[in-house]
């Protein structure tokens, strides 16, 4: 992956490759930053999982107490609505001969001592018969009482437990909603693990690419290895990359006319620089793009300068980071800009991904 060869014991190649070394160096470190804050993140959120989890089992306890309420409320509010069932159907049979009972009596009405008292033979049997009008009467009273006071009870008691078990269900709404919640959490936790085992990875990755390439520098600097160039890869420099020209962010990746780049407002004339060390493999004008710089990088990565006022390099020219390409000129659309394209495994990326946040 890295076109890493050894430069000639001359000044001006010795300055260059410590520069390159102490950038490797730094950016090494910047690495080993970054693989510790993953490390760290990765361990907040573990705890976070195992957190949840708990919470998890909690809340699955807790919907199980809630639907054994319910199925006992249920079976509660089934009994006492068949008692009242039964209470009223016993109410109708017994009405007819209550309802008698009652019109007798009140037939009698005022004058049913003068009518006990012309049919009794004797005042003992008047008697008698006074008491036990009078036994039948309350115990037609006191059954009828007792019957609409069940009644009542029965009622009041399937209202509380509907009531009730409106509220366990609610809580079960509640509460099965907050499992779901707490799922959706879980995996959302489960999936930023992935994500930075995944970055982890990478990141070790670069890591080991970037340490060769310093080593090999290591070795030239050391004059033990024979002459070359040395050039470190572009990909562990991810994010970390200076912007081609100073200016504002006008056309985004994946939009417009020329989507697979980006479109940078700035002055005409500003200096336009090489993102990454490399060697220019295009210099010229190309439809489209007007005058057009293209930096091999080595595998497969390219930088792409486009709309440029001038050119200030030639194909085949060895590029340090930051040396002057050109000047920008003007955009297609008639305005002051650069185009510039970043391809990676020669693909198109988003340069927005690669350059410093700003």
């Amino acid at each position: 992956m890295l076109a890493v060869t050894v430069l000639a014991a001359q000044p001006g190649d010795r300055a260059r490759t410590e520069a390159l070394a102490r950038r490797a160096s730094d950016r090494l470190q910047a690495l080993q930053r970054e693989a510790d804050r993953l490390a760290a993140q990765e361990s907040t959120v573990l705890g976070d999982v195992r957190k949840l989890e708990i919470e998890r089992q909690l809340k699955a306890q807790e919907l199980k107490q809630i639907d054994a309420d319910a199925a006992k409320v249920a079976a509660e509010l089934q009994g006492v609505s068949a008692r009242v069932t039964s209470l009223q159907q016993s109410e109708a049979e017994s009405r007819p001969e209550l309802r008698a009972r009652v019109v007798e009596i009140y037939k009698l009405g005022e004058a049913r001592y003068l009518r006990l008292m012309l049919s009794a033979p004797d005042l003992r049997r008047l008697g008698e018969a006074t008491r036990t009008v009078a036994a039948l009467a309350k115990l037609d009273r006191d059954r009828i009482a007792l019957h609409e006071r069940t009644l009542a009870d029965l009622r009041s008691a399937r209202k509380t437990l509907e009531e009730r078990q409106r509220q366990v269900s609610a809580l079960r709404a509640s509460a099965a909603q907050a499992e779901t919640g707490l799922q959706r959490a879980e995996q959302a936790r489960n999936d930023l693990i992935r994500d930075i085992d995944r970055r982890r990875d990478l990141n070790a990755q670069l890591f080991g690419d970037l340490q060769a390439a310093q080593q090999r520098l290591q070795a030239a600097l050391q004059d033990v290895a024979p002459g070359g160039e040395v050039s470190l890869p572009l990909k562990p420099f991810k994010g970390d990359l200076d912007w081609p020209v100073a200016g504002t962010l006008r056309g985004r990746f994946g939009r417009g006319a020329r989507p697979n780049g980006i479109e940078i407002d700035t002055i005409e004339g500003a200096d336009a620089r090489a993102i990454h060390d490399g060697t220019v493999a295009f210099a010229g004008s190309f439809a489209g793009f007007g005058n057009l710089v293209i930096l091999d990088h080595g595998s497969q990565a390219f930088s792409l300068y486009g709309d440029l006022l001038e050119m200030a390099v030639s194909k085949g020219s060895r590029i340090d980071k930051g040396q002057l390409v050109g000047s920008a000129g003007a955009t297609p659309a008639g305005v002051a800009g650069l185009y510039f394209e970043l391809r990676v495994d020669g693909q198109p990326v988003d340069p927005l991904q690669w350059l410093k946040k700003r």
